[in-house]
């Protein structure tokens, strides 16, 4: 890939975790952290959404955009490896004590841009 691909897919893809965010947030989400980053590894998104019954969740959100589906659908590309260090970053960020939550949960989006359409967002939760 060349520089100028790699700046394209730079762009797309955050453009994908700022849609995503605002997703979240009219679902009623609190985004507290986004490209979370310590030695283990990056998280896209962390969000806190109140449960009734359980409190507050710590929600760990994945954020996959892609242009076209030649590739897949783009949650395809969460890999157990992705899922293991996932939890890896997610415990350090508890260990920073950063936010209190009663339990922590992972979701994922995934985005597709296709051409004058508008992008198809899928938001599954509890991916793992």
């Amino acid at each position: 890939m060349d520089a100028q691909q790699e700046q394209e897919r730079r762009v797309v893809a955050g453009w994908g975790e700022d849609l995503a965010a605002q997703t979240l947030e009219a679902d009623g989400m609190v985004v507290v952290a986004r490209n979370w980053r310590c030695r283990a590894g990056e998280v896209d998104i962390i969000a806190l959404e109140d449960d009734p019954d359980d409190g507050t969740v710590l929600v760990v959100c994945e954020v996959k955009t892609r242009v076209g589906y030649d590739f897949g659908d783009p949650l395809e590309a969460i890999t157990p490896q992705k899922m293991s260090r996932m939890r890896t970053v997610t415990t350090a960020y508890l260990a920073e004590g950063r936010v209190r939550a009663a339990r922590v949960r992972f979701d994922a989006v995934g985005i597709v841009v296709s051409g004058d359409r508008p992008p198809v967002l899928t938001h599954v939760r509890g991916i793992a």
